[in-house]
């Protein structure tokens, strides 16, 4: 805004700081995350240079035709390891193809289709390619993107630009950036103390929720479960998983036994966000296991991280938890983050036919402490803990 004639115009300590802190790394992290999911390339500087990374996702005939165009012959294809080894190469690390020309049919082959195997030598990735890689982890996006070096100053102008080292940074700043935003009571069937309190940070600055069930003492062991947040189950009461069971039961339990603390995560599909979830369940209804299904689309066994749920739990005062959970990954991840867990308990939802398989192949292929399926005859669907 432009000053009256002959005003003085001071800046706060408050103001520089905020107009500091719009040009920091973290911001244009958030900005390259917004532009990805929004299907419009970014761009990613390193040491050895800066490069146009853009999803997979975002490829239609007129784009490929512009970056046909623009890459003069350099880009490459980025693949994560999962679907490497998808694909028939027998792989720990990420890897690139060269893509001599944008050939989307090629490309989509490459990046999604099941019965595609590797056409074209592999090779390593440099440190801007992983930058790369991890933006599209971090915006929920397929994790396969085209690349190739920046040589057109206008078109670097007009993209968003993340450093290397901006991406490096984002995720630890990110789990101690918490904040609570609001907290009100709100009665709940089975639990009628109950009390949302609502964090904002974490990855994307989503919001994140602890319900406060009856009166915990923090003195005490706190009866705790971390929730990965279930659309499908949470809310439409999908077969294919016990996860709207396992959340009611969790709050009917803590309000008839000293109380507890739910936290419920935004972290949709075990990390990899709803539609990806979805594109999951689709290759689960070909015969594809859970675990199966994300390695065809490129993603580990589990994409979530849980520091910033032990986070949560210390800014409410929380020091020594008893974990309700069947998955020994929360376990591990609250005390690596520095609580104490003073004892964990199973959790168990109903069986199903649909979600018997996937139940299994949790117990079976990830270590889930998973116990009463010997109820159950084997049959196909999904769930998750």
């Amino acid at each position: 805004m432009r000053p009256n004639p002959g005003s003085e115009v001071r800046v706060t300590d408050r103001e520089h700081s905020l107009l500091v802190a719009g040009v920091s790394g973290q911001i244009k992290v958030e900005r390259a995350i917004a532009e990805i999911r929004s299907a419009r390339p970014v761009a990613v500087s390193g040491p050895q240079g800066v490069l146009i990374a853009t999803p997979v996702e975002a490829l239609d005939g007129a784009l490929s035709a512009d970056l046909q165009t623009l890459s003069a012959g350099h880009a490459r294809l980025l693949l994560a390891a999962p679907r490497l080894r998808h694909l028939g190469l027998e792989r720990d690390a990420p890897g690139a193809l060269a893509l001599p020309s944008i050939d989307l049919a090629r490309i989509t082959r490459l990046a999604v289709e099941t019965d595609a195997r590797i056409d074209a030598p592999v090779c390593a990735l440099s440190a801007e390619d992983e930058a790369a890689l991890e933006l599209m982890h971090l915006a929920l996006v397929l994790p396969a993107l085209v690349v190739f070096p920046a040589t057109d100053a206008a078109l670097l102008a007009s993209l968003v630009q993340v450093s290397l080292q901006d991406v490096i940074d984002y995720r630890s700043a990110q789990t101690h950036d918490l904040t609570i935003i609001s907290r009100a009571p709100v009665p709940l069937e089975g639990a009628p103390e109950s009390e949302f309190v609502i964090f904002r940070g974490g990855e994307g600055l989503r919001d994140q929720a602890a319900v406060i069930i009856g009166k915990p003492d923090l003195s005490t062991p706190v009866t705790v479960r971390l929730h990965s947040a279930c659309l499908t189950g949470d809310l439409f009461g999908s077969l294919k998983c016990d996860c709207g069971d396992q959340l009611r039961h969790t709050a009917r339990f803590m309000a008839e036994n000293g109380g507890g603390i739910l936290l419920y995560l935004d972290q949709e599909g075990r990390g990899n966000g709803i539609s990806n979830k979805i594109r999951a369940y689709r290759l689960q209804a070909q015969g594809f296991d859970t675990y199966d299904a994300d390695e065809v689309l490129g993603f580990d066994h589990d994409q979530r991280g849980f520091a910033f749920a032990a986070e949560m739990l210390k800014q409410l005062g929380v020091t020594i938890v008893r974990v309700m959970t069947n998955n020994p990954i929360k376990i591990a991840a609250l005390e690596t983050a520095g609580l104490t867990v003073a004892a964990d308990q199973r959790i168990v939802g109903r069986l199903t036919d649909e979600n018997v398989r996937y139940l299994a192949s949790k117990r079976d292929r990830a270590g889930h402490m998973i116990d009463h399926l010997d109820q159950a005859s084997p049959a196909h669907g999904g769930a998750k803990d």
